[in-house]
């Protein structure tokens, strides 16, 4: 068998061990960023379809004796369900991923979402029977059921994002973690534009306001992202454990024979001793969540209902969007290894304050260019700072409870900003003047600002220092000592 460090310095085949110097080989780093920006995808592919069909067909399929707003409300409150779940798998799978390994954390998460999507395509309406019984339809059991798939979306959510950023970030060379970190950041954009592009298909082979569309049209992308999972599996289980768990995992098992402290539960342990970080990167990362998610999935209900635009139109500009986001988030996220993750997300966050104020006045013009431009602003807005968030959260907690604590402050920003912005958005509009969202989003914005300013530098953290919070005295900071690599 050939040396990892022979003359050609070449790893075994199917190997993703790092050389010398601890800097992954080139094949390990495109099959890391291919494992995790497709893992990601799927994952948001899966829970972005959900946001497009809550403004589309939800409110008629599952809530069809309903007045119009009230309908669009009561689906966005079935898609809020799953942001409260998040934090919950970001704490289960979280203790898995600090405690087995990210990769066969991350396998779980997979699995686990395409079986919720998967089961929301074939899950009968209000109105529908099930195998020739219920004549009437199901009832109240459609959305009962379809709040318990949405819940675990996002339980799988809540343990995907911090697994497949921490793949990239504990395996990338010095100086390029921002580089790396990119590709799972990439995920939202392709998921968007994939989720756009099947509801525009289905919408226009079977008609996009025909009957077909409500009774299975909408099916068609639920059902097909069983195709992307197997492909996910295949790619995620050909990479290997991160190098920098390997070697905590091995210093554990060695603490474990002789002290009790090892055994602490991750959670309770980040919980101890970075709980000002946790609480610092929720607020700094809320406005993430409300750019998005107003950005696709409320945006799409309001251009549908409130200014009356096609679906196919408001379709057709998503996928632009998702391509001009894409490159933001690329370029942000490669630009924060030279100038750093904290000056970019401060950045855009005040930036987002005006833009938030001036976002309803230019869609209520009600021209689909103003709508176009909207959308594309705020979600490069979100690109723009979501691209640093893959390497700064991983880089603000320590590697005995890094999953933990990068998955929880994550999640936990999503439900102010991603669960309740939306549905309070939807309220507001039913009610009151849009011009109130944008005052929402502004606040949450000035909230983000305050608490990026308050964020220490991350940019050249060595990945492997880990000072044992167990060991340390109640007034030690609460982060560890930073090394350049």
């Amino acid at each position: 068998m050939t040396s990892l460090h022979s003359e050609a310095d070449r790893p075994q085949p199917g190997r993703h061990v790092p050389p010398a110097g601890g800097v992954p080989n080139t094949t390990s780093l495109k099959r890391v960023a291919a494992a995790s920006s497709i893992g990601t995808t799927i994952e948001y592919y899966d829970f972005f379809i959900y946001g497009t069909a809550a403004a589309l067909v939800f409110p008629t399929v599952f809530f069809p004796n309903s007045d119009p707003a009230v309908g669009t409300i009561a689906s966005f409150a079935t898609f809020a369900v799953a942001f409260f779940a998040r934090p919950v798998g970001s704490i289960l799978f979280g203790h898995f991923g600090d405690s087995i390994g990210r990769k066969r954390t991350l396998v779980w998460t997979l699995l686990i979402m395409g079986i919720a999507t998967v089961g929301i395509g074939f899950m009968p309406g209000y109105e529908t029977g099930v195998f020739g019984f219920f004549d009437g339809g199901i009832g109240i059991w459609a959305p009962i059921l379809l709040v318990l798939m949405r819940f675990f979306q996002g339980f799988a959510v809540g343990g995907e994002w911090a697994g497949a950023t921490l793949l990239t970030a504990e395996y990338a060379p010095p100086g390029q973690r921002g580089r790396m970190a990119m590709f799972p950041q990439l995920g939202p954009a392709f998921a968007f534009f994939l989720a756009s592009g099947t509801f525009l298909l289905a919408s226009v082979t079977v008609g996009a306001t025909s009957e077909a569309f409500l009774n299975y049209g909408w099916r068609i992308p639920f059902i097909a992202s069983s195709v992307l999972i197997a492909v996910g599996f295949w790619i995620r289980l050909s990479v290997e454990e991160t190098p920098v768990f390997t070697e905590r995992k091995a210093a554990m098992d060695l603490e474990a024979k002789s002290s009790v402290e090892s055994r602490k539960l991750p959670f309770m342990e980040v919980i101890k001793v970075q709980w000002r970080e946790i609480l610092i990167a929720a607020g700094a990362s809320t406005t993430l969540f409300s750019l998005f998610y107003i950005g696709t999935a409320f945006l799409t209900s309001y251009g549908t209902g409130t200014l009356a635009m096609s679906r196919t139109t408001i379709l057709a500009m998503g996928m632009g969007s998702a391509v001009v986001f894409g490159i933001a988030t690329a370029v942000s996220a490669t630009l924060s290894d030279k100038i750093g993750r904290k000056t970019i997300i401060r950045a855009v966050m005040i930036v987002s304050v005006p833009w938030a104020l001036v976002l309803f006045p230019l869609l209520d013009t009600g021209s689909p260019w103003a709508f176009f431009i909207a959308t594309t602003v705020t979600l490069s807005l979100y690109g723009a700072s979501n691209g640093p968030t893959g390497a700064l959260l991983p880089e603000m907690f320590r590697a005995r409870f890094r999953y933990t604590g990068a998955g929880l402050s994550y999640n936990l920003a999503g439900i102010l900003g991603g669960a309740i912005a939306p549905l309070v958005a939807a309220q507001i509009v039913a009610d009151n003047d849009s011009i109130w969202v944008g005052v929402m989003l502004a606040v949450l914005a000035l909230l983000s600002v305050g608490c990026s300013i308050l964020i220490k530098e991350t940019k050249g953290k060595n990945m492997d220092d880990d000072e044992v919070a167990s060991a340390a005295p109640a007034a030690a900071p609460s982060t560890p000592v930073v090394r350049q690599n």
